[in-house]
């Protein structure tokens, strides 16, 4: 049975009301006209562009900031979308930093890239303000597909299915469309409701159906699914979080990173959004680091954050630490959980040995009042006869499954990095395999 220890810790309004609209604003103010013409005079417009290598959805950059330094702003956005649907939220949470950024030509000369995140979200914003879909769908194909899960992969292959002609069908056990971009990320990386703005905008290309409140295993199984459509592509993310396994995790004081911030992200009142005074993070990727940010921007007198590894394994970005740190957050390398008490939590300090985790034999502990775990998820709810790799559905480089007919992308696929950006390349690539199998091809 759970301890019952106190959450009495954890409340909300600990600031004035006024603080919590500065403290969540956007993260990245947009640019202007003038300064996105600026910001693009000083790309290269490299040839071999390094940058567009680097890009998970392959978006032609020097293409298009060539056409917003000469004011073809709307023909950029054009060229994101061809390849990125959603590239007006991969512009606001793409760790750019790590990806295009890093590779440009500026900032290996001058330590100072071209902010390509930020002349991407101007162009994509400057079109979706106008509400124009610059796509339309090719003949009616008469094939129908099936989407499992409304989140940057179901949304990518469904909106290019549809273009090519096909009719496709998305659903969804949640109440909102956006998976990720819209339950899963910091509130001040997306701001106004641009998750749903987004979704919206691109359902406007036509020939899909959104089915809420349809979950896999439960309203809908793969062998209907199988039965009534022609095709169907699993985007079903991952449902579960690893646990600690350590005493005291059950307690009422600890609970999952996502869950956390899909509180807050669902939240329209931020100062009725409960946070401990002293709050442990356990993670090191982006879930830790959003986490912990959002607990200190809502008030939290203390917020630390601890890796088992060191500072140079994080999986979060460095601009991602930075941020952390610049908010008031702490981090604590090379610390690995032993135990959670009534209100202090103990932990083992950690080092390499020919990359073995081992440790020291030493130990310190801290007070803490509220724990959020974000230490990865794990898929729950795979379909039986899929085969299964590493905890995930096992995909080739286009996305098809062992089973014929039935291809996956995104997180819950064996694919590349759980970036927003690459479950958008593997549903955009997916949905053209699945129509040149449907049209004949191999």
């Amino acid at each position: 049975m759970p301890n019952s220890v106190s959450t009495e810790g954890i409340k909300p309004g600990r600031l004035a009301t006024e603080a919590y609209a500065n403290n969540f604003r956007d993260l990245h103010a947009p640019l202007d006209a003038h300064e996105a013409s600026v910001a693009a005079d000083r790309c290269y417009f490299c040839h071999d562009a390094p940058c567009q290598t680097a890009c998970p959805t392959d978006i032609d950059i020097p293409q298009f900031i060539r056409e917003i330094s000469t004011g073809a702003v709307g023909s950029a956005a054009t060229t994101i979308f061809s390849q990125n649907i959603l590239g007006g939220m991969c512009a606001r949470v793409c760790p750019t930093e790590t990806l295009c950024e890093e590779v440009c030509v500026r900032e290996s000369a001058e330590g100072k890239p071209v902010e390509i995140g930020r002349l991407q979200r101007f162009a994509t914003d400057t079109l979706m303000e106008k509400a124009a879909q610059p796509f339309s769908r090719a003949a009616d194909t008469g094939k129908k597909i099936a989407v499992v899960g409304a989140g940057p992969a179901g949304l990518s292959a469904a909106h290019r299915l549809a273009l090519l002609g096909n009719s496709v069908t998305i659903f969804d056990g949640r109440a909102k469309s956006g998976g990720l971009n819209e339950y899963g990320i910091a509130s001040y990386k997306s701001v106004e409701n641009f998750a749903q703005r987004e979704v919206n905008w691109l359902l406007s290309i036509g020939g899909i159906t959104v089915k809420h409140g349809q979950k896999l295993g439960a309203e809908i199984s793969i062998e209907s699914l199988q039965s009534e459509y022609d095709a169907v592509f699993l985007a079903i993310g991952l449902g579960g979080v690893n646990a600690l396994g350590i005493p005291g995790e059950d307690q009422a004081i600890v609970s999952d990173a996502v869950d956390f911030i899909e509180e807050l992200r669902q939240t329209d009142d931020l100062s009725k959004m409960p946070v401990g005074r002293h709050v442990v993070v356990i993670g090191g990727g982006m879930t830790a680091v959003d986490a912990a940010v959002q607990a200190k921007l809502l008030g939290a007198q203390s917020v630390t954050m601890l890796y088992r590894r060191g500072k140079n394994r994080m999986s979060a970005s460095e601009f991602e630490q930075d941020l952390a740190t610049s908010k008031g957050v702490q981090l604590v390398f090379n610390a690995q959980p032993v135990s959670i008490g009534k209100d202090s939590m103990e932990f083992a300090y950690t080092h390499d040995v020919d990359g073995k985790l081992t440790l020291t034999g030493e130990t310190f502990s801290l007070h803490v009042d509220q724990v959020f775990k974000a230490i990865g998820q794990t898929m729950i709810g795979a379909p039986d006869g899929l085969e299964i790799s590493r905890g995930k559905i096992s995909v080739n480089e286009t996305g098809a499954t062992s089973v014929s007919g039935i291809w996956a992308g995104g997180d819950c696929a064996s694919g590349g990095d759980d970036l927003t950006v690459t479950a958008v390349a593997e549903g955009r690539d997916a949905a053209i395999d699945i129509h040149s199998f449907l049209s004949g091809g191999a």
